[in-house]
């Protein structure tokens, strides 16, 4: 087994989604402002708003950072069991990174793949390996849509029961009688 699919298995959920970090911080506005002065808190807040919609929806997700203009190895960090970051390796594209995993994810372990790029020729490429795209914009809207979820489930009313449920309304007769017979033992 090569290096990349060690890291790239996809083994805890369903769903396997990969993200190309640079365009998703590049279409969104409230990343993109951070670009100039701030990347790395860019990626960090890409990061944690990624792993948080995984963990809420069930994706295994893998961020792909471009490092093709470094002469760095490839890096890649365990931020949770279901959340990973790669930074490519000297002379790689993120896309590069994406197209092989995408073809080892869904030939070597048939996963539901997910890709998320603005990128044209990139969709067309990870559509062909038998994955599926989302946009930017679309996966924006998506982790919206969870969030407002997550605040109704965890801070919405919670409705207790109208009455008293006791254990004696929902055993028979015949085991009511004999913990009644062990009751008056003990007294």
């Amino acid at each position: 087994m090569n290096r990349s699919r060690t890291y790239l298995t996809p083994n805890r959920h369903e769903k396997y989604m990969v993200v190309d970090g640079y365009n998703i911080i590049n279409a969104w506005e409230s990343l993109k402002k951070f670009i100039n002065d701030d990347l790395d808190f860019a990626r960090e807040k890409l990061i944690h708003l990624l792993m948080e919609y995984g963990q809420y929806e069930k994706y295994d997700i893998t961020i792909v950072f471009d490092a093709q203009y470094t002469n760095a190895e490839e890096n890649v960090e365990e931020i949770s069991k279901h959340c990973k970051v790669v930074y490519t390796k000297e002379k790689e594209t993120a896309d590069s990174y994406i197209e092989r995993s995408v073809y080892e994810a869904t030939k070597y372990y048939g996963r539901e793949v997910y890709v998320v790029t603005s990128d044209g020729a990139e969709q067309s490429l990870i559509l062909g390996a038998g994955a599926y795209r989302i946009s930017a914009n679309e996966l924006w809207r998506r982790i919206k849509h969870s969030k407002k979820n997550i605040r109704d489930e965890y801070t919405g009313e919670h409705v207790l029961p109208l009455r008293r449920s006791e254990i004696g309304s929902r055993i028979n007769d015949e085991v009511m009688a004999k913990l009644d017979e062990l009751r008056k033992r003990k007294s």
